[in-house]
């Protein structure tokens, strides 16, 4: 089986060496000699991106991304010269869900970052557009999710234990409510606790296994970072969201030991209508959201590779259980923060790595 590749330093280092690349648009292709750098997106619905991209249809131009960029002329780099949606040549968008196809794995995007292959958005274009300007290196975005799903239950990872919670027995990663223990092996035919969150990882390791089906001409690859946004349906269950914390601790560890990626940042998006120093399970997630920020102190391993934006003022009044009512703004205005924050922690282990020293990033102090 393919080895993944570990050495993020040295990828920060190298690639992320030249930051006047800042002004390219996207035409100017990657330096294909070294490896293409992998960011893998990860959480729930509004992570798959429900953001409107068409004027037509229900409900009209409002909202759309089509308004946005073409009447309002926000966003210009979704465009070129023409007015037609740009392809953006150093980045690549590859998205999997589980659905129809090989393994359970459905392929929905594998091309050049450009808006003419989406009928919905996520925050993936605001990403790409951060990080894609930062690096002369190639860029995979690879996004692996599907709606609907809770980090206490489908995307819990590896080594999460069962647990009390009001006088129930809580199933820890491979177990059912029935046996929330589990039997140490993954249970045939029915949903386990866990169980998307192999399906997601799986996919993208599928991807990254059989590189160059999913990025042409690649000179192998490094997980660079993770993005996540999600907590929406565990805030519908008190015992998802008084575990969403621990939980999310582990979503991190986990991660990076099984893309072997030991190094790679975290950016994480907060659910959109909730406010700091709200209560209830809502508020429960959003301060696990902030605790596990770097510039907390509270988890001294996250300590300059783990940061949370704050979306709620980027949320227009809308909320994540309604998709922000499909404005594209919000998701490109989230995708754009969660971005350069990434690129802020980039930049920062550049700084810090081997050689001739850059003034080292600070991430701006979390909003309030």
């Amino acid at each position: 089986m393919r080895r993944f590749l570990t050495s993020v330093s040295a990828l920060c280092a190298m690639a992320l060496a030249s930051i006047a690349h800042a002004a390219d648009d996207g035409s100017t292709p990657p330096d294909m000699s070294k490896p293409v750098q992998v960011f893998i997106l990860m959480g729930q619905s509004n992570m798959v991106g429900l953001g409107k991209v068409a004027a037509g249809g229900k409900g009209g131009a409002e909202g759309s991304l089509e308004k946005a960029v073409k009447q309002d002329k926000k966003y210009p780099y979704l465009v070129d010269a023409q007015g037609n949606w740009a392809t953006r040549n150093d980045v690549r968008y590859v998205r999997v869900m589980s659905g129809k196809g090989p393994g359970g794995m459905q392929l929905f995007n594998n091309e050049p970052m450009t808006v003419a292959k989406c009928k919905t958005i996520g925050p993936e274009f605001g990403i790409a557009k951060q990080i894609g300007d930062a690096t002369a290196s190639p860029v995979m975005i690879l996004k692996s999710c599907i709606g609907n799903r809770s980090l206490g239950w489908d995307l819990l990872p590896p080594g999460s234990e069962p647990y009390q919670f009001n006088g129930k027995m809580e199933p820890g990663y491979l177990g059912t409510p029935e046996n929330p223990k589990g039997n140490g092996t993954r249970p045939e035919g029915v949903w386990y606790a866990g169980k998307q969150y192999d399906d997601d990882v799986s996919f993208a390791k599928n991807v990254l296994t059989n590189l160059n089906t999913y990025y042409p001409g690649a000179k192998g690859f490094e997980v660079a970072g993770f993005f996540f946004w999600q907590g929406e349906k565990d805030a519908g269950n008190p015992a998802h969201a008084a575990r969403y914390e621990q939980n999310l601790v582990q979503f991190i560890k986990q991660l990076r030991k099984d893309f072997n990626a030991p190094n790679a940042k975290f950016v994480i998006g907060t659910i959109g209508e909730v406010k700091q120093g709200s209560g209830g399970n809502s508020g429960q997630i959003l301060n696990a959201h902030m605790a596990v920020d770097s510039r907390t102190g509270k988890y001294p391993e996250f300590k300059g590779n783990v940061a949370t934006v704050y979306t709620h003022p980027m949320a227009q009044g809308g909320s994540g259980n309604g998709h922000y009512g499909g404005k594209a703004e919000v998701y490109m205005d989230v995708g754009e923060e969660m971005g350069k924050t990434m690129v802020l922690l980039l930049e920062a282990d550049a700084a810090a790595g081997p050689g001739p020293k850059k003034p080292r990033a600070k991430l701006p102090p979390k909003k309030t």
